[in-house]
């Protein structure tokens, strides 16, 4: 296994995959490291759905886009779960507030699933497998992944992740320095000079898409990341939560 420096230093995501299946032992240590997810609560407000089935896995593909999915060995979905509490609270006889319909509930089942999602992942490339996160599970068709997934109300799907045999080695993606990421006591107060550290990172990443091995492209990162909220500007996730038990209210 690798340490946890080299784990998370040197992770990268892995979109193409060897044939070879993850064993039964490795999936068997992913699954502890998400059971002992730090949790809101210790509430677990999280499920994960472990997809194995090909043909599950193409109509995914089919949905998304994402190749990743079909050609993996296990996709995991990651979803907030708020049915659990509510099915052992009404055996119970307890109230059960709509916790679910506030921003602070959704807020905490989507933490406790990344956090899911994270624990997964790190396990993961410690034991040398390749993953790719992938968003595009929860926002390119919801209401048909969670009648595909056969999801019951007050949950919602958060992430996926593709896990598998890593067949490429793709360069590490610059990241943004240390200090644009952390600050120090309050937030940076010295807008000029993060501008200036700003678009030398964007330059930064220029460079790396003109160069990186495999696909080239011209992309900055400003530019990029704004036409990505500006393709999201047509999502509308707040009437996927609703249908799915989330009618956000305060």
């Amino acid at each position: 296994m690798k340490d946890v420096k080299d784990t998370l230093l040197d992770r990268r995501s892995v979109r193409r995959y060897e044939r070879e299946p993850i064993t039964d032992e490795q999936m068997a240590l992913i699954y502890e490291a998400v059971r002992n997810t730090p949790t809101s609560y210790n509430g677990q407000q999280f499920s994960v759905i472990d997809i194995t089935d090909q043909d599950v896995k193409e109509q995914l593909y089919d949905l998304t886009g994402q190749k990743q999915i079909k050609t993996c060995s296990h996709f995991l979905l990651f979803l907030i779960d708020y049915h659990k509490i509510a099915l052992i609270s009404e055996e119970k006889g307890i109230d059960i507030p709509g916790f679910n319909n506030t921003a602070d509930g959704l807020i905490v089942g989507v933490v406790d699933a990344t956090l899911a999602m994270m624990s997964a992942l790190t396990m993961a490339e410690s034991l040398g497998l390749g993953t790719c996160p992938i968003g595009y599970a929860r926002t390119a068709a919801p209401e048909a992944v969670a009648s595909l997934m056969k999801l019951p109300d007050k949950t919602f799907v958060v992430c996926g992740l593709a896990l598998g045999v890593p067949r490429e080695h793709p360069d590490l993606k610059p990241k943004q320095p240390v200090s644009l990421v952390i600050h120090k006591n309050n937030y940076r107060q010295d807008s000029d000079a993060m501008l200036d550290e700003l678009k030398a990172y964007d330059e930064t990443v220029s460079e790396y898409n003109r160069t990186r091995e495999g696909a080239k492209t011209d992309n900055d990162w400003a530019g990029h990341i704004v036409s990505y909220y500006r393709e999201a500007m047509n999502y509308r996730m707040l009437r996927a939560l609703q249908r799915r038990g989330f009618d956000i209210t305060r």
